[in-house]
């Protein structure tokens, strides 16, 4: 299809979580950074919080490539809404720990004796749990008690919390006090400013197999990134879509206009335009309200017009 045209060998802006294609910008790479080091230094819990679609699964998905070359066991919680059963359950097999019995005690046991023969031989385990800002006060209490394995020096287990920033607000309530508090390593991932854009896009298209000839304008990109307010997932829509409909109409590099095009498919013109979501400054890297409440606006407009949009007929 539109690969071949483009002189490339596969999809560059798939929104798969494909750490092959993780670009690692300067809050990327700290975030890489603290992850690595917290579970090499048996750091206990790690918090990895950010926006919708700026690449925390991506980059959980490099940590756990990582850990598979060095030999860590590991444990990835894909789906945060269960019960404190399903959770042990859940944990237990990805561990491929067997247990006879399906009582709390008898599994934490087991576990326990599993966690101290690896630390025996040197080794550890690490249990990351994505999308955790939705799980209960309940799980996350028993999580909590987790950390509680331990020798009198350091943890059995390494936890990485990762969600969006409404798990940094979960993790304020009184309740959570004690979860909070065990935290030692904070790291966030954001959205993309203009000049990271332009990298994103050309490391993409160059691990896709670009040979270096153009393939969208100067002027492509700022839109892009305009449109997108710097999310890479948005990013990915954006210029896949715009890549068919150059495509289509024979266009190389893809034109600014296609972008505004796409743009206005799926809406993301009226978004950005709206002035209570201004845009802000590229150098602030922290999260404001107008921006979460943007990207959860988009995030839910996306789900819905992703069943409804039509791919352009590409016989004509």
């Amino acid at each position: 299809m539109y690969q071949r045209f483009f002189g490339l060998r596969e999809n560059p802006f798939s929104v798969n979580p494909d750490p092959h294609y993780l670009y690692l910008t300067q809050c990327a790479q700290e975030a890489l950074a603290a992850l690595t080091y917290g579970i090499q230094n048996r750091k206990g819990f790690i918090l990895l919080t950010g926006e919708v679609g700026t690449g925390k699964t991506t980059l959980l998905n490099r940590v756990l490539d990582w850990l598979h070359t060095q030999r860590v066991a590991t444990a990835f919680v894909f789906n945060s809404m269960l019960n404190v059963r399903q959770l042990f359950d859940f944990i237990m097999a990805d561990f491929e720990i067997p247990c006879d019995s399906s009582e709390k005690s008898q599994v934490l046991m087991r576990l326990n004796h599993w966690l101290l023969d690896r630390y025996r031989a040197g080794g550890t385990a690490v249990v990351i749990i994505d999308e955790a800002q939705n799980l209960s006060f309940e799980v996350l209490e028993e999580i909590r008690l987790l950390t509680n394995l331990e020798t009198s020096t350091e943890k059995l287990l390494q936890i990485v919390l990762c969600g969006q920033p409404e798990l940094e607000e979960k993790l304020k309530l009184p309740q959570l006090r004690q979860l909070r508090q065990r935290i030692t390593l904070r790291c966030r991932t954001s959205p993309l400013t203009l000049e990271e854009a332009f990298g994103y896009v050309a490391d993409r298209l160059r691990i896709a197999g670009a040979n270096g000839e153009p393939i969208f304008s100067k002027d492509a990109v700022q839109l892009v990134h305009r449109y997108s307010r710097g999310i890479p997932r948005l990013v990915n829509l954006l210029c896949e879509h715009s890549m068919i409909s150059a495509y289509v109409d024979h266009l190389r590099p893809v034109p600014a206009r296609l972008v505004e095009e796409v743009a206005r498919e799926f809406q993301l013109d009226e978004l950005e335009l709206a002035p209570s979501l201004a845009l802000p400054d590229q150098t602030d890297r922290v999260a404001n309200t107008n921006t979460r409440t943007l990207v959860e606006t988009l995030d839910e407009l996306l789900g819905r017009l992703r069943q409804t949009y039509v791919v352009p007929n590409l016989s004509r």
